[in-house]
C-alpha cells in the first residue's frame, strides 16, 4: 500500500473567513475512516473554515504519525490553536460551542435532547455493524453473511430513523441537519453498499444524506483515493 501521496488541504467555500490560523482537522482515508467522516460532514455543510490535514492509514492499525498529533493516536482530531480535541463527538460537540450562530443541534429543547441521545447511541453502539461491515465509499454494492448481532443493529437502526423521521417530518432526522446526522453518516453507506436495508425511512434518509454537497465532494476525493487497506475489504 502506498502513503506516498500528499497530505490534502481543504477550505469550506463560500464562507466567512476567520482571522489567524485556521482550525486544523486531522483525518484518516477518506474511503475508510468513518469517524473523521463525521466532523468533516458537519464542519463542511455549515461552512466552518477549517484545513483538512489528510493522513492516510499505513495498514489496518493506524499510523504512528497519528501521535505526533493525537494523544489517542487516532483520527479524526482538531487542533484550534492551543487547543487539540479528539473523539468525533466531542470535536461536533466544541463546534457547537464554537459557532453559535449554526445550528448544530435542534433548538427545541425536547428535540435536542433526542438529537443528543441518537448521537450518543451512535458513538456507544452498533459494535457488531461497525465491526463486521466497514465504511467502504469505493465498494460495489454486494451482500456478505453477517451475524445476528449485524442484524439486530440494523433494525435497530430502521426503527430509530423511522421514528425521527416520522417525529421531526424530515428531511433529516430531526428537521434540519445536524450532528446526528453527522454521526450517523457512515451508517447510510454502510447499509447501502452491504444491501442491508430495504425499509422505506432508510431509503428516503440515505437519498438526503447523500444528496448533501458535503457527501458528494467526501465521495469524490475518496473515490479519487489510491490506498487499499485490505482488512476494511470486507
Amino acid at each position: 500500500m502506498s502513503t506516498s501521496q500528499p497530505r490534502e488541504t481543504l477550505v469550506a467555500p463560500n464562507v466567512t473567513r476567520i482571522p489567524n490560523a485556521l482550525m486544523k482537522l486531522y483525518i484518516g482515508n477518506k474511503n475508510y475512516s468513518s469517524w473523521s467522516f463525521r466532523p468533516w460532514i458537519a464542519m463542511s455543510h455549515f461552512g466552518v473554515e477549517f484545513e483538512e490535514i489528510l493522513i492516510p492509514f499505513n495498514d489496518d492499525a493506524g499510523n504512528p504519525e497519528f501521535r505526533e498529533f493525537s494523544p489517542t493516536g487516532k483520527v479524526p482530531t482538531l487542533v484550534d490553536g492551543d487547543l487539540t480535541v479528539w473523539e468525533s463527538l466531542a470535536i461536533l460537540e466544541y463546534l457547537a460551542d464554537r459557532f453559535p450562530e449554526n445550528v448544530f443541534w435542534p433548538q427545541d429543547i425536547k428535540s435536542r435532547a433526542l438529537a443528543r441521545a441518537a448521537a450518543h447511541e451512535m458513538h456507544g453502539g452498533f459494535s457488531s455493524l461497525r465491526s463486521e461491515c466497514p465504511m467502504n465509499i469505493r465498494r460495489t454494492i454486494r451482500a456478505i453473511p453477517v451475524s445476528d448481532g449485524v442484524r439486530r443493529d440494523v433494525e435497530r437502526v430502521e426503527a430509530l430513523w423511522s421514528d425521527c423521521l416520522e417525529r421531526s417530518g424530515g428531511p433529516f432526522l430531526f428537521g434540519d441537519f445536524s450532528i446526528a446526522d453527522a454521526m450517523f453518516a457512515p451508517v447510510v453507506n454502510r447499509l447501502e453498499i452491504y444491501d442491508l436495508s430495504g425499509h422505506s425511512a432508510v431509503a428516503a434518509y440515505s437519498e438526503t444524506m447523500k444528496g448533501l454537497d458535503a457527501w458528494k465532494r467526501w465521495e469524490k476525493a475518496a473515490r479519487e483515493e489510491s490506498w487499499i487497506v485490505p482488512a476494511d475489504e470486507a
